[in-house]
């Protein structure tokens, strides 16, 4: 599929080995509090397209969503956990200088609990995901991975669970 038109069908993701994801978030705590949670989000975009720029970097997909009118996260697959912990750390990314500002406002002590931020990394076996998409463009694991007629996988989800890639 195309992302923008959508056929009548059922798919599932074309994941093979391993899917690593990450839940990357921020919590608005004072809404008065512009100034503070305003350059959080938008470090939050700026990393996304550095991302976007640099695909060799490792993220496959992204999902902007919103949890509450407080609360913003992104859910991201990467190609794998060595290459998310790559960018995490790497020098010559924005990430690196974000963290750098925070842990050092969080030394002198001027955080003042205005925005919060999170997140939550899960390295998921194959054989320990399912997916199925029914009438629906690419998304979330499909969009990272590819997707393929849900027969190719099983019609039940114990049967997406239970299928393994060929061995090569």
């Amino acid at each position: 599929m195309d992302g923008k038109r959508v056929g009548a069908r059922r798919t599932t993701a074309d994941a093979h080995g391993d899917v690593v994801v990450l839940l990357i978030g921020m919590r608005i705590n004072r809404f008065w509090a512009v100034h503070q949670w305003l350059p959080v989000m938008r470090a939050m975009f700026r990393m996304l397209a550095e991302l976007k720029a640099a695909p060799e970097r490792g993220l496959l997909s992204r999902v902007l969503l919103t949890a509450s009118p407080r609360t913003y996260y992104v859910v991201q697959y990467w190609e794998s956990q060595e290459k998310l912990y790559a960018y995490a750390s790497a020098p010559d990314a924005f990430h690196r200088e974000v963290w750098a500002r925070i842990n050092g406002k969080e030394r002198a002590g001027k955080v003042r609990g205005h925005v919060g931020i999170w997140h939550e990394a899960y390295v998921v076996p194959e054989g320990r995901y399912e997916s199925i998409y029914g009438d629906m463009p690419a998304f979330g694991l499909a969009a990272a991975h590819g997707q393929v007629p849900l027969a190719e996988r099983g019609r039940y989800a114990r049967d997406r669970l239970a299928w393994r890639a060929p061995a090569s």
